[in-house]
């Protein structure tokens, strides 16, 4: 049992976004809009609402931008406020209000495990939370709050899981588990990627986690696995296998059924945008009506 409170989220942010170029050439990849607000804000802000009001970005000396988007603009507050428009100040001031947002920088992409290593120092000796910014978790569905309370109850470290296709399994981690109690589960293990036939689930791992900050001892000592990085999974392995034992071992996955956008895809991408462009009250009427008119049309010309 452990009711260490979690004050701090590590957003990784230093990949190239090379799926998305040209676009990400000179506007990374976190910055792109989804809807009205880049994709990197929904995900700071479900950090926020969830508790912890520190966010570590994990950025590289190219990103500058991504951080400028959480900090206070003064001309262009400025240039709002003259016009009287006081709604789209209200938005532009919120984005910097969020949380205390800072940066520390990843020389070279080594992997998500490297990422994490790297905001050890921002870190410090307690856990915290990892997001990551590809994953965009709907609003009404409180996957991290509930993550966060089954590390209050259980400690060692918390995973989000979500059932996949078999076959979708080998583009992920992939849970051994042992029951499921409503969505919780223990985790015996986990294996980076597996074939589908060695698969020992259909149980994926999902970009939320709560860390002991154990796992920064065993990141370090992790070698580079799978595609020559140093991955998260095979740290978080050592953890389950250590069990809960007191020294920050233990892996308990909690399983997600609800709403999740994939961002990181430029099909998944154009589909989450859809998505929440269909739940805006401003645009989602008017969008959904086009939309249909749009299909109606295309399926009969």
């Amino acid at each position: 049992m452990t009711s260490a409170h979690v004050r701090k989220a590590v957003i990784p942010v230093a990949g190239l976004g090379t799926r998305f170029l040209p676009a990400t050439k000179a506007v990374p990849k976190e910055l792109l809009p989804v809807v009205d607000q880049p994709a990197l804000q929904y995900v700071v802000e479900e950090a926020a609402a969830a508790g912890p009001d520190q966010v570590v970005l994990v950025t590289n000396a190219s990103k500058g931008s991504v951080l400028a988007h959480f900090q206070p603009n003064p001309d262009l507050e400025a240039a709002l406020e003259r016009s009287g428009n006081a709604e789209l100040l209200a938005r532009v001031h919120a984005a910097s209000q969020l949380a205390q947002v800072s940066t520390v920088d990843q020389d070279e992409p080594r992997g998500l495990g490297h990422a994490v290593l790297c905001a050890k120092d921002a870190v410090g000796d307690e856990p915290f939370a990892v997001l990551l910014g590809d994953d965009l978790i709907d609003a009404r569905d409180p996957l991290l709050q509930r993550m966060l309370r089954v590390r209050a109850e259980r400690g060692g470290s918390v995973v989000a899981l979500m059932r996949v296709p078999q076959s979708d399994i080998s583009k992920y981690g992939c849970a051994n588990v042992g029951e499921l109690i409503g969505d919780v589960v223990t985790i015996d293990g986990l294996v980076e990627k597996p074939a589908v036939d060695d698969a020992p689930s259909d149980l994926a791992v999902i970009g939320r986690y709560v860390l002991d900050p154990a796992v920064f001892d065993v990141l370090a000592a992790t070698p580079p696995g799978r595609g020559g990085e140093i991955q998260l999974t095979d740290a978080l392995d050592v953890l389950a296998h250590r069990g809960f034992d007191g020294a920050g071992g233990g892996l308990t996955g909690v399983v997600f059924s609800g709403r999740r956008y994939d961002t990181g895809d430029r099909l998944e991408y154009l589909k989450a945008v859809v998505q929440l462009a269909m739940e805006h009250q401003d645009l989602g009427p008017a969008f959904s009506h086009w939309l249909r008119d749009f299909v109606r049309q295309d399926s009969s010309g």
